[in-house]
């Protein structure tokens, strides 16, 4: 694949950075040594501006190109955080924090903006300014938007914003991408039933809240098969069903369950939730038994515009061994959501070839992906901020 030659002399530093990020994975916005040792190399690169602590424990740096006249802005983002699952590997820069873990490829996507930013730092050969974003917490915390509450887009005047994620099961050397929604919306919800809990010899005595729960839990099906248009993508997930008894001859008082719904448009995710609500209040009613449904609204659809998706691509034909122009959307979320509901901009896939999906404890980073990384970031930016001599 053609990568820039500069960045392929860097990958193996590069690839040293991510190995050390790789033993020290933290959590959501407790990523203290993951920030310091993203500053000191910033530092060291000699970007024009650190500022630290932006979203918590965020970063911004900012990079001056060789000229600055039209006063263009582009950010670039990757995220830093790990996930609480325990390593499964033999690898000599294997995890150092007990059940911790760079299962997501979060160290790979920082090590590439650091290449980026020394690569950038280096070259200068670019018309405007390019804001690196080192962002904390996408693993269920909104890091993106506790960096846009502190100011993100307007404090550094971001005009448009770009990321990646390195996904498993698309071939190392391919970067893939769409115009529109990418990747999913994800709200959870937990819905309490409450009916009468007696004992399991008089059935009649009760209001089988057990029962009635399994009922809902049916009922919750129909909501995608029967409510939402076919042609349209959602997805519902029941994940946990518990009730406050743990005896075989007891009726319980009270029911729990706790769940997801994944869409890829703001229609469907409005009339999933309306009708999860319809079905939970009206079921439990039949039965004699009342319920409550606490809805938690997450991360947004991840939304390419279409002209930045189309710089996005332009950006990976000029650097990549394949380019799929309109991958599959995916039912995971993602915080950049909040990024695109800001700036124009476009979200990215980097072949991470056949290894576990992300979040599994045998997952593994393929460092092979760095260049292309590095490569695409850098063709972008002196693609959308050309220097005119």
């Amino acid at each position: 694949m053609p990568i820039r030659n500069r960045l392929a002399e860097l990958a193996p530093e590069i690839t040293g950075w991510r190995h050390a990020l790789h033993q020290i994975p933290e959590l959501l916005y407790d990523l203290h040594k993951t920030s310091a040792y993203v500053a000191s190399r910033l530092h060291e690169i000699g970007v024009d501006e650190v500022t630290t602590g932006i979203g918590k424990t965020g970063i911004v740096a900012v990079i001056r190109g060789r000229t600055d006249t039209k006063g263009r802005v582009i950010g670039l983002r990757a995220d830093m955080d790990a996930l609480p699952i325990n390593e499964v590997s033999d690898l000599e820069y294997a995890s150092a924090h007990p059940g911790v873990m760079h299962a997501c490829g979060h160290d790979g996507h920082t090590a590439i903006l650091l290449g980026v930013a020394k690569y950038l730092t280096e070259t200068r050969n670019f018309d405007g300014t390019v804001v690196l974003v080192f962002q904390p917490a996408e693993e269920g915390g909104a890091g993106a938007k506790a960096m846009i509450d502190d100011g993100l887009m307007d404090r550094w005047g971001i005009q448009e914003v770009y990321g990646l994620h390195n996904m498993p099961g698309i071939p190392v050397g391919t970067i893939a991408a769409r115009p529109g929604p990418l990747m999913a919306s994800s709200d959870e919800f937990e819905i309490h039933v409450t009916g009468k809990g007696g004992h399991a010899a008089a059935p009649h005595e009760a209001v089988d809240t057990t029962l009635v729960a399994a009922h809902i839990l049916i009922a919750l099906q129909s909501v995608v098969s029967r409510t939402i248009n076919p042609l349209r993508r959602v997805v519902l997930t029941v994940g946990t069903f518990n009730t406050d008894s743990v005896a075989s001859n007891v009726i319980p008082h009270t029911a729990r369950m706790q769940g997801t719904v994944r869409t890829l448009d703001d229609e469907c995710r409005n009339q999933s939730r309306d009708r999860i609500r319809a079905l939970v209040t009206a079921t439990a009613e039949a039965f004699g038994a009342t319920a409550e449904v606490l809805w938690d609204p997450g991360y947004p659809v991840t939304i390419n515009s279409e002209a930045a998706t189309a710089h996005a691509l332009d950006a990976a034909r000029a650097v990549a061994a394949e380019v799929i122009e309109d991958v599959d959307p995916i039912m995971p979320s993602e915080d950049f959501s909040y990024m695109l509901q800001e700036r124009p901009g476009c979200y990215v896939f980097l072949g991470n070839g056949d290894t576990a999906m992300c979040h599994h404890p045998a997952y593994r980073f393929d460092d092979e992906t760095i260049p292309l990384g590095t490569s695409w970031f850098a063709e972008l930016v002196e693609r959308r901020m050309p220097v005119h001599n």
